[in-house]
């Protein structure tokens, strides 16, 4: 999967909603940012969440049923013909989301949980293990080791910011060269511009930065961008305040790949 997505004078794009919400949405979302990618000539993964798992009250939305949500993931992959990836959060997980996706997601959060990598090594997938809010660009070296050494070599690593104070996060931009010793590395933009830990229970963000934290993480020569983005974000079920709206991606879409043939 990483051999497909690598292309010299270019950058792979991981992108979708942030939890499924329904068949209909999700291939919509799948569509037009095909469309996009095949125009532009970008190597796309499409992302969603079967099951959000990491929520901060007991009331939000978690998802519409993972076998529902499953068999939406591998509908899209088959009819669309595009690889698909999963944020998984148990060793029992890794085997039922390997049935459906080519890349399993290991949350920020749980970057440090040796099962879970383990298990998601053992299925034989590439494995993207987000950076911790909480880690230093060199510890993710261990973590890549774990996949390693169980014996498969298909891993990423995911910046997504790091934890500055109680609401904020910041990007080291620094820490991307450090990574891509151990790893493809990618830019999570939306989520490194989250405000977690409101008071009201529902994450803020920072969608006006999210051109600015694309731009600067293709200067600093990433090998992938994620971003979460949504036909409208105001009514998106999960992390609405930090997505994209769709009808900006190919805006934004050009503007990377114009940077990118610049460097």
């Amino acid at each position: 999967m990483i051999s497909k997505l690598k292309f010299k004078d270019s950058f792979f794009l991981i992108a979708g909603p942030c939890a499924i919400e329904s068949e209909e949405m999700a291939f919509d979302i799948a569509r037009n940012i095909k469309a996009i990618c095949e125009k532009l000539e970008i190597p796309f993964v499409f992302k969603g969440s079967y099951r959000k798992a990491n929520r901060s009250r007991l009331d939000s939305f978690t998802g519409i049923g993972d076998e529902k949500a499953l068999a939406v993931l591998k509908k899209i992959r088959k009819e669309l013909d595009i690889p698909i990836t999963t944020d998984i959060h148990s060793t029992e997980e890794a085997k039922l989301a390997a049935k459906h996706v080519d890349i399993l997601q290991i949350p920020a959060f749980l970057c440090r949980q040796t099962d879970l990598i383990v298990a998601a090594a053992k299925t034989g997938k590439t494995v993207n293990i987000k950076k911790g809010q909480f880690l230093s660009p060199q510890a993710m070296q261990f973590a890549v080791q774990k996949v390693k050494d169980s014996d498969n070599n298909c891993v990423l690593i995911t910046e997504r910011g790091s934890q500055f104070g109680y609401h904020e996060l910041v990007v080291d931009f620094k820490g991307i060269p450090v990574m891509q010793e151990y790893a493809p590395v990618v830019m999570d933009v939306t989520h490194s511009l989250q405000q977690p830990n409101q008071s009201s229970g529902i994450t803020g963000g920072q969608p006006q930065l999210i051109e600015t934290i694309a731009k600067a993480a293709i200067a600093s020569g990433v090998d992938g961008i994620f971003i979460e983005t949504h036909p409208n974000p105001q009514e998106a079920k999960s992390d609405g305040a930090n997505m994209l709206p769709l009808d900006q991606l190919e805006d934004l879409l050009q503007k990377l790949v114009r940077l990118k043939k610049a460097l």
